[in-house]
């Protein structure tokens, strides 16, 4: 499905290659894995890339999704933070790539958004919808938290909802929602947060170590504070 391949391109740094890949990018939305309107709701980012000034949506883009733990891209990001299920929770989510034949290229780490969606991109369309179902409470918001932002990068989250059937209503989604956004122009704030301690996620999984449970089992979030 080239339309996860497409999306992925949309929600990756923004590069002279993207900017003239926009047209073969709209082409392929055209496939009819998303519904009409999440891909008529797309248009205003496309034109964006396409006619922007590369350096203003460089700049745009890490506000958004590198300076705001909120709106991260790395989906455990989310659910684990730096603990150290963050870590095992990789570990799994490379064998699942490994398992279907997607090896990672470049230095993305594997729950990042546009990696999950280059792998789903070979997979058929029922296993992509049910993968994405998993992480349906992040999607949701991330979606709600750009919207909030009035970015245009919102309709690739919103699409990605709407293909997945996500609930914005369930306990999992509204935990999330009730997270305070970050302020990405508040440097002292997201210096401190940043300040933790780096994930290590483990023992190498091509040494033999079984895989216990299967990473998007992982994609609940904690129990809020206070719950036991």
């Amino acid at each position: 499905m080239k339309t996860f391949k497409a999306l992925s391109a949309l929600l990756s740094y923004p590069s002279h290659d993207l900017q003239q890949a926009v047209a073969a990018i709209r082409e392929v939305l055209g496939e009819g894995v998303l519904p009409h309107a999440s891909v008529a709701a797309l248009e205003p980012l496309l034109v964006s890339l396409e006619t922007g000034d590369i350096y203003d949506l460089q700049e745009r883009y890490v506000l958004l999704f590198d300076r705001s733990r909120t709106l991260s891209l790395n989906l455990f990001e989310h659910i684990h933070g730096e603990s150290r299920d963050r870590g095992g929770a990789m570990v799994d989510l490379l064998e699942t790539y490994r398992a279907g034949g997607f090896d990672l290229a470049g230095s993305e780490l594997p729950d990042h958004l546009p990696v999950l969606l280059e792998f789903l991109s070979t997979r058929p369309v029922e296993e992509a919808r049910g993968i994405l179902a998993d992480a349906g409470h992040i999607l949701v918001a991330l979606a709600q938290r750009l919207a909030r932002r009035g970015t245009p990068y919102a309709a690739v989250l919103e699409g990605l909802v709407a293909f997945a059937c996500a609930n914005p209503e369930t306990e999992e989604a509204q935990a999330l929602l009730s997270r305070k956004d970050d302020n990405p122009e508040d440097l002292a704030a997201l210096d401190a947060v940043w300040e933790e301690a780096q994930v290590t996620f483990g023992p190498d999984p091509n040494a033999g170590c079984p895989v216990s449970r299967d990473a998007l089992v992982r994609m609940a979030p904690p129990p809020a504070p206070g719950v036991q």
